[in-house]
């Protein structure tokens, strides 16, 4: 018996059909992409805490030697990128550089605490006024609690604070600056350690 020959014309079919398939696949998978950034909520109101700045670009290491943008300043998200947001900040364009803390949580949840819908400069009235004081100079002071040293200097590093519940945080000056704070039972500052120098720059004096 002879072997039956393929017919090329029909093989060729099958090669377009499968080829199409492929083809929609890669396309709703492209759909569910941009559906997912799309989805991402842009975030308005004003800023937590204190942010600073190099350029246009802050970062979630949020080193202390920096220019700061207040807390309290308004803020509305346009845009999400890859690990940054594009934002309108008091009225200019800035992003957020989310550098260190991706494989703890997604950008969107780190944008999530930066952008809060409540002016925070109405609870900074309440607090006494050497700690508003401090918040203002981007300083921290012992006796702060866990919300007053955030506004002060922004949220610790997720990448090196895996808990705000932590009993010590590790905060920057600079790059090479670095600083801890430690927490007592009720949750406010106990002590504030590091290189004298970093000290001199963060540790708020009355």
């Amino acid at each position: 018996m002879k072997p039956i020959a393929a017919n090329p014309p029909a093989a060729a079919g099958l090669l377009r059909r499968a080829l199409a398939a492929l083809a929609a696949v890669a396309a709703l998978g492209a759909c569910k992409t941009t559906e997912t950034t799309l989805a991402s909520p842009l975030l308005q109101g004003y800023t937590c805490c204190n942010l600073r700045y190099d350029g246009d670009w802050i970062s979630d290491s949020n080193y202390a030697n920096l220019p700061m943008v207040p807390a309290g300043t308004p803020i509305k998200v346009l845009s999400y990128g890859r690990d940054r947001a594009h934002v309108d900040l008091g009225g200019k364009p800035f992003r957020l550089g989310h550098d260190y803390g991706r494989a703890e949580e997604s950008t969107e949840r780190w944008v999530s605490k930066l952008v809060v819908i409540e002016d925070p400069n109405q609870k900074l009235a309440t607090y006494p006024k050497q700690v508003q004081a401090a918040i203002r100079a981007g300083q921290v002071m012992k006796g702060m609690t866990r919300e007053q040293v955030i506004m002060a200097v922004g949220y610790p590093l997720t990448s090196e604070n895996r808990s705000l519940d932590a009993p010590v945080w590790r905060l920057w000056w600079s790059s090479f600056g670095e600083y801890q704070v430690e927490w007592d039972k009720q949750g406010r500052v106990k002590d504030i350690t590091g290189h004298p120098e970093t000290l001199k720059m963060m540790v708020y004096k009355p």
